[in-house]
């Protein structure tokens, strides 16, 4: 199946070693923010961290829906994930969201806020990228990408106090987008 999937992703022009490059660092990213987003919640503590907790929780659980969501992908043009989760964390596309010196609330939010706006460009890239050439990587980065700006907008909503118009989901990390994926 890998194979065929492949010739046609190549047929319609893309560089599937370029797409499956561009899958595994996002798959990277999801996988090590999913652990360092476990830190992160865990360290915002207080009236002010128990506030955020939830919210935190939700796009946690999501990134692991968006890393679930893509190695099926992988798999089907032909690439793999790496042997040693060592390697595998060393190629995400984005920096490590690690837990501030000062574990306050506002720098939590900060470093969620900086992670979700990496998400927001990987995402965007690799819709550029397969856009009218790639349907099915297509359907899901734009997935992602939407459940990633919502994120996004929650951090920088706490930050700022400036609204966003999104919400909270109704069950932590429903992925109102990708769940379709995840079947």
């Amino acid at each position: 199946m890998s194979e065929h999937n492949r010739k046609l992703v190549e047929r319609s022009g893309l560089d599937v070693d370029k797409l499956l490059e561009m899958l595994l660092k996002a798959a990277a990213a999801e996988f090590t923010t999913y652990y360092y987003y476990t830190l992160l919640r865990n360290h915002s503590a207080g009236l002010e961290g128990e506030a955020i907790k939830e919210i935190i929780e939700d796009a946690r659980i999501e990134d692991r829906n968006h890393f679930e969501a893509l190695v099926p992908r992988i798999y089907e043009l032909g690439g793999e994930l790496p042997r040693d989760v060592r390697d595998f964390a060393g190629m995400a596309w984005c920096s490590d969201a690690y837990l501030p010196e000062e574990p306050t609330v506002e720098k939590i939010l900060e470093v969620l806020l900086q992670a979700e706006r990496c998400a927001v460009g990987v995402y965007t890239e690799i819709c550029n990228y397969t856009f009218g050439k790639d349907p099915r990587t297509y359907d899901l980065a734009l997935a992602i990408l939407h459940e990633e700006i919502e994120h996004e907008a929650w951090f920088e909503e706490l930050l700022t106090g400036k609204p966003s118009g999104h919400f909270r989901r109704g069950v932590p990390g429903e992925s109102p987008f990708v769940s379709k994926f995840l079947r």
